[in-house]
């Protein structure tokens, strides 16, 4: 089973705090939440036993991410001494808070020779694990597939360091579509990377996903699914889920984070269900969301998404319960 999160509270949350994105996170019948450490470890502990309260009892599911500013390969030591703790300070935060899955971004190679830059990071986030073993934080650390080439986190790196306990990888598929300039978004390419997983990994995945837009040096920025700028196969990729029979999370990465998982979360239930929508909603070409039974859907949309876009752009004749 996939449940479908979002990365941080959801867009549409009439409050910016944690519960009232998870509250607004069962308004939209998800999964839960990813909580976004990225500008720092900020949540204190009366408020993580608060969020695991509130988590607990409504059956919602919560990863963390750490903060952006990591760097395992550094040799600065003062640098290197803030990377450990940011992600240990997330760690044992977000253990508190109920969250067992733990995102980071490794490091970066610095021009540095790549096997040796595995190395010295693959001993680090070894020493990691064990400080949050030894002080009873069962997490798993989730070191997270990067988007540049320039950026630590291949699929190979990132899968070898499931030699170290607790750690399994954050694979984050538009990172590795941009990385590798436009590849792993063929039915094919997905399904042989998912086919050489670990089962163990397949059982308990954690996975990234947005549109995205890159060039040759890799990722640019995050789009949502829908928008011209992204060529995204997410229909594929969620086909390869379910055909493999793939358990575990999506966190949805897209700046209207929620619209996407929602999608994700629809097209997962048609193919494991086997039903064919009898109609799906979208953008046409006129570049407004229509019924698919009044225009050609180019870039689908989640019909129970419709009323949180603009309402200049929705069609009035089909959705006049709407406009």
């Amino acid at each position: 089973m996939i449940l479908f999160l979002t990365a941080g509270v959801p867009i549409s949350s009439k409050k910016s705090d944690t519960i009232s994105g998870l509250r607004r996170i069962l308004e939209l019948n998800l999964s839960g939440m990813e909580l976004e450490f990225v500008r720092g470890v900020k949540m204190s502990k009366d408020k993580a036993i608060e969020v695991n309260k509130f988590s607990k009892e409504n059956n919602l599911t919560l990863s963390v991410h750490a903060p952006y500013y990591i760097n395992l390969n550094t040799n600065d030591n003062s640098k290197l001494k803030n990377s450990i703790k940011f992600i240990l300070d997330a760690s044992r935060i977000g253990y508190i808070a109920g969250a067992r899955n733990i995102v980071f971004h490794a490091g970066y190679y610095q021009n540095e020779n790549p096997i040796e830059v595995h190395k010295k990071i693959k001993l680090r986030i070894s020493e990691i694990s064990e400080i949050l073993k030894n002080e009873n934080i069962n997490v798993v650390l989730r070191p997270e597939t990067m988007g540049k080439p320039s950026q630590y986190g291949s699929i190979e790196e990132i899968i070898d360091l499931m030699e170290i306990e607790n750690v399994k990888p954050c694979i984050d598929i538009a990172h590795l579509h941009a990385r590798e300039n436009g590849r792993y978004n063929t039915y094919e390419e997905i399904f042989n990377l998912f086919e050489k997983f670990p089962k163990d990994l397949l059982n308990d995945i954690h996975i990234h996903y947005s549109g995205i837009v890159y060039d040759s040096k890799g990722e640019k920025k995050h789009v949502n699914l829908w928008e011209k700028e992204s060529d995204m196969n997410y229909f594929d990729f969620i086909k390869v889920l379910v055909e493999l029979k793939v358990s575990g999370i999506v966190v949805s990465e897209s700046p209207y984070m929620e619209m996407d998982a929602l999608l994700l979360k629809e097209i997962y239930e048609e193919i494991k269900n086997n039903e064919k929508a009898e109609e799906i909603c979208g953008f046409a070409k006129d570049d407004k969301i229509h019924k698919s039974s009044h225009k050609s859907i180019l870039r689908r949309v989640p019909k129970q998404g419709i009323y949180l876009f603009d309402k200049n752009l929705i069609c009035k004749i089909c959705f006049r319960d709407i406009t």
